[in-house]
């Protein structure tokens, strides 16, 4: 949570009338204390603490896995949450005990939540923050679950960076892993979706904001307007927390109040965080917003410590942006009721009702596929029946560039029966990568669709001439993509030419830094020549290869450098890359450190020229 104190008109008077409020006993009986993990100095992961409280969720009879309607929230597993506070520790620790938005620390974890909403099938971004935010921050990472109405969209993020001073579990490793996990859930019970499920994960929220200010301020109108509602989550597993709501009264808020009610946890407005999380960023541009919190640096007073439990006359959280926010300062009884309460409030708002009497699935095999201009590939697409009886389903597909054609044969088909999809690109169409939507409707007024990746090639003859863009890092950091806040004019190292280049590692302990372009190259050339200018500097000694810089295509290795090619100045590679022509292909830079003495890869005047 950033520590800033300006409040909202409306924020303001909730504020002074709640300092106006005399505290009175509460009409149910109270909460017992809640019970925060205990310190475990040297143990590789949290033990949850053990709820006291009949009205705890621990003591209600789970349900079996498997056994729950489609439009019930399930249990979230907070072990699961833990493990993830468990690693986002780990990160802090290899890199200087913080994982601050411009540091490596910060780029790791962005890269443990990615690669887990990869594989569970997510569309993920990586947003560079070009504007407004503190140097070298890294990037926004934003994930959509590619099911239900795009027009309709809930939006849950928590800012993934830590302030310097420590690793940031519960602020805010508690509300980036609860999310995670959250959107691990959804993609596992794979529910129909009545609307889109979209979760964020901040950059540089603790410099003021920023990166949630850059996201929304990137928004067009229409854009906006499809997000109904953001929820933030920041701090919530407070060790001597309460339960607070962002604009308890609030619409949007109604399904959170109502999972803590149902525990009878008469949560509170969340008087302290107004204006200074990630929700005011959309607060600020009209969006309904609420969220979850557990408390910051302020004292419970001693009404909410005969209501909730803990400490009267001490800190929601003693180790506030302290080096000891760390995984021993985690409530795992305040965390599990906050990240059911938000597995709740998704499946309200996002998951469809109820499951269908009769209904189906539909999948596409392959999943994408390349084509040149002039040319075709087919696919198939797969129906199954997945209750009830079988089904017609029509055909049809969306997003298809100018120039591109989809048909299928058959049009339509019985669930369980498979069509064959014919994808034509014209002699025209632009070189490019394109998402296509397959969308199956069942006679039974049920929908679904599937994804189906297309790479046009590079058309025609060959005009020669150099095809990566940005390639001196002159202009910002995009196309690049990864590590973007490697780019920039660094102190320390210089440009091979202009005045801004890319300083890949040099940390001194472990660490990755990746850069990334996707790119078409031409068809109808007969060569591609890769030349890039590389300086190596090392405090590395011998004949060892400690760390190391490669480049790829895709995930085959080209070359590879090391601390024993350390020399002054830049020396120019080159690489053949004429296997690729007529191809869309992602070309990375990698560089990795060991555990100590750094070498740092300097990257500068990259090309890639075809004749």
């Amino acid at each position: 949570m950033l520590r800033r104190f300006a409040v909202t008109g409306a924020s303001l008077a909730v504020t002074l009338a709640a300092a106006l409020l005399t505290a009175a006993p509460a009409s149910a009986a109270p909460i017992a204390p809640l019970t925060p993990v205990a310190p475990i100095p040297a143990a590789p992961a949290i033990t949850a603490a053990s709820p006291t409280s009949p009205s705890s969720p621990a003591s209600v009879p789970a349900p079996a896995r498997g056994a729950l309607a489609a439009d019930d929230a399930p249990d979230i597993d907070v072990t699961k949450v833990q493990a993830h506070l468990t690693e986002l520790n780990a990160i802090a620790n290899r890199n200087g005990g913080t994982r601050k938005s411009s540091g490596q620390g910060y780029r790791d974890s962005v890269a443990y939540v990615k690669g887990r909403l990869q594989a569970a099938g997510y569309t993920v971004t990586e947003q560079p923050c070009t504007s407004g935010c503190a140097s070298g921050a890294g990037p926004n990472l934003i994930a959509e679950w590619p099911q239900g109405d795009a027009s309709s969209v809930y939006m849950f993020g928590s800012h993934l960076d830590s302030v310097g001073a420590g690793p940031g579990i519960n602020d805010n490793g508690s509300g980036s892993a609860a999310l995670l996990e959250t959107a691990l859930t959804l993609a596992e019970r794979h529910p129909a979706m009545a609307a889109r499920a979209r979760f964020a994960w901040w950059t540089d929220e603790e410099q003021g904001l920023n990166g949630s200010d850059f996201y929304v301020g990137s928004l067009s109108s229409a854009e906006r307007s499809r997000i109904k509602a953001y929820y933030n989550f920041d701090m919530i597993a407070s060790p001597n927390g309460g339960y607070f709501i962002n604009h308890l009264t609030s619409t949007a808020a109604q399904p959170m109040k109502a999972y803590w009610d149902s525990l009878g946890l008469q949560p509170e407005e969340n008087t302290e965080g107004a204006g200074r999380s990630d929700d005011y960023s959309f607060e600020q541009a009209g969006i309904p917003t609420s969220g979850y919190a557990m408390g910051a640096g302020a004292r419970k007073t001693s009404a909410q410590a005969a209501k909730w439990g803990g400490t009267a006359n001490r800190a929601y959280d003693s180790c506030y942006h302290q080096s000891c926010d760390t995984t021993a300062n985690i409530n795992a009884t305040g965390l599990d009721r906050s990240v059911d309460g938000i597995a709740s409030t998704l499946w309200k708002l996002a998951v469809a009702r109820s499951t269908p009497a009769n209904d189906f699935s539909l999948t596409a095999t392959p999943a994408s596929g390349s084509v040149a201009p002039g040319e075709s590939l087919t696919a198939t697409i797969a129906t199954q029946t997945t209750s009830g009886s079988a089904q017609t389903v029509a055909l049809s597909a969306s997003g298809a560039p100018a120039g591109v054609t989809v048909s299928f044969s058959p049009g339509s088909v019985t669930s369980g029966a498979s069509s064959t999809m014919t994808v034509a690109a014209a002699a025209s169409t632009a070189p490019g990568t394109y998402p296509l939507t397959v969308t199956g409707t069942g006679s039974g007024s049920v929908s679904h669709t599937t994804s189906f990746s297309l790479t046009v090639k590079g058309a025609g003859g060959c005009t020669a001439g150099q095809v990566l863009a940005n390639r001196g890092f002159e202009n910002g950091t995009s196309p690049w993509t990864g590590d973007t806040g490697t780019i920039g004019a660094h102190a320390g190292q210089s440009a091979h030419g202009g005045s801004r280049f890319a300083w890949l590692g040099g940390y001194g302990y472990t660490a990755t830094d990746t850069l990334s372009q996707s790119l078409t190259v031409p068809a109808g050339c007969g060569r591609a020549t890769l030349t890039y200018w590389l300086h190596i500097d090392t405090a590395e000694s011998g004949n060892t290869p400690y760390d190391t810089f490669r480049v790829k295509v895709g995930d085959k290795v080209l070359t590879s450098s090391s601390n024993t090619d350390a020399a002054p100045g830049y020396a120019q590679h080159t690489l053949d890359l004429s296997p690729y022509v007529g191809q869309r292909i992602t070309l990375t830079f990698t560089a990795t450190e060991d555990t100590s003495l750094q070498t740092s890869f300097v990257l500068d005047d990259t090309s890639l020229q075809v004749s």
